[in-house]
């Protein structure tokens, strides 16, 4: 275990919910949901003024209306989070380059190699670093908060993070570890979900400090192997887990949105072989092999299906990527168009076997394996609660509602203010969608 609370963990407060909240003046200090708007749609994320009326991540959306009616449902905009999570991440890699993204909102730092060389940093000076990154991320993302976690381990870290939050800084001073977290919820231990809490409960067991009068094997009976001894250690703040900069990689793909609907097979054959070359690119620089191949296509009602062969040998040959692609298209119907096209491969391996992928009309390998995802064709693609679009005499806003034939926004961004409510007719051309 290490002797200094080095590892920093960095947890966005209410990330989606925050960053609508910064570019949507008028939903400031308003309870805010983010998440599937359908009658089976989740909470992803609620805003603090939310949680206040009990609503949560993971809760069915219906619940969350039921509990907080007056809350703004919008649907989320990914490209947002993505650009405030690119600049979050790059303020953490500029800290130590020994940083593992967890989700958009998430990482742990290692921050062992920026420490001084004549010796850690003390308690003191680390909070101070904290700080510092909590107001870099609030300057460059317009105002977004972190929680930040300081301790000797990624456990630890954690924990301290979510005793900072919201908006705080906490450390775990060497020592204290055991101490800080017998007090907490056993659910609080990494693992311990829905399932394993009801069997530590029919235990009797509520917290850490009561999980820790089992024995190791009490918990390998009760948990398994694997499970019991993972719990014992936490339970003991015994986490050697390392912060792992790359995870590795299941897949890789290359896609394209479109325009204008694509219904050219010869245009469509030389972006599946533009796509293929970058993926072949990505392969040989991981110096990996890919055994199976993926085209991806999704239609004009954004309806969608992904085609896979698996093949007997593997290859990173953009050449043979692209005609097992090829393939693949060919058994689609693209005659009305098409708005996306990907290409992935994925069943990584360290060894090529090339001479297996020499084709010919009788001997296909692999089978074909076909998923279909149905998409959005049953309900408006467009103009969903929160969406961003612009107006061509009343300038940039944001979807408030629509139905009816209409589209109700509000004219404002992150600079206005607050700003005015419009409705219009959805086939108004002066209104675009973003």
């Amino acid at each position: 275990m290490r002797r200094t609370p080095s590892i920093l963990h960095l947890d966005l407060d209410a990330f989606f919910a925050a960053v609508e909240q910064r570019d949507k003046p008028s939903l400031r200090g308003k309870p805010v949901i983010v998440g599937g708007l359908g009658m089976r749609g989740v909470v992803s994320t609620a805003s603090y003024e939310a949680r206040v009326f009990g609503v949560h991540s993971a809760m069915p959306m219906h619940e969350a209306r039921r509990l907080c009616p007056n809350a703004a449902f919008l649907a989320g905009r990914f490209g947002a989070y993505r650009e405030a999570s690119r600049i979050v991440m790059g303020i953490l890699q500029e800290l130590s380059p020994l940083v593992e993204a967890m989700s958009l909102d998430e990482a742990f730092v290692d921050l062992e190699p920026c420490l001084p060389t004549a010796g850690a940093l003390s308690d003191e000076e680390l909070v101070l670093l904290a700080e510092r990154t909590r107001a870099l991320v609030s300057e460059y993302t317009g105002g977004l908060t972190a929680s930040v976690g300081l301790g000797n381990s990624k456990f630890m870290a954690k924990v301290a993070s979510e005793l900072a939050k919201p908006n705080g800084v906490r450390l775990v001073p060497v020592g204290a570890e055991a101490d800080t977290i017998a007090v907490l919820p056993a659910r609080a231990i990494p693992g311990v979900g829905p399932a394993t809490m009801e069997r530590l409960s029919r235990l009797g067991i509520k917290t850490v400090a009561e999980l820790r009068l089992l024995s190791e094997k009490e918990l390998v009976r009760e948990l398994g192997k694997a499970g019991g001894e993972h719990l014992f250690r936490l339970a003991r703040a015994q986490d050697e887990r390392a912060v792992t900069p790359v995870r590795e990689a299941k897949s890789i793909s290359v896609e394209d949105t479109f325009e204008q609907d694509i219904a050219d097979r010869a245009q469509l054959g030389a972006i599946i072989a533009r796509h293929s070359v970058l993926v072949a690119n990505r392969l040989a620089k991981s110096g990996s092999f890919a055994r199976t191949i993926t085209v991806k296509v999704r239609w004009p009602d954004f309806s969608s299906v992904s085609r896979s062969r698996t093949l007997y040998g593997a290859t990173d040959s953009a050449e043979q990527i692209a005609r097992i692609a090829l393939l693949l298209l060919d058994g689609l119907d693209v005659a009305g168009g098409i708005r996306l096209l990907g290409v992935g491969v994925s069943g990584f391996t360290e060894v090529a076997q090339e001479p297996l992928f020499e084709l010919d009309d009788s001997a296909q390998p692999g089978r074909v394996v076909e998923e279909v995802d149905p998409g959005l064709a049953r309900r408006p693609p467009r103009w969903l609660p929160g969406n961003d679009v612009a107006h061509d005499e009343f300038g940039p806003g944001w979807v408030w509602g629509s139905g009816l034939g209409r589209v109700t926004v509000r004219f404002e961004t992150a600079e206005t203010g607050p700003g005015p409510v419009r409705t219009f007719a959805l086939d108004d051309e002066a209104l675009h969608l973003l």
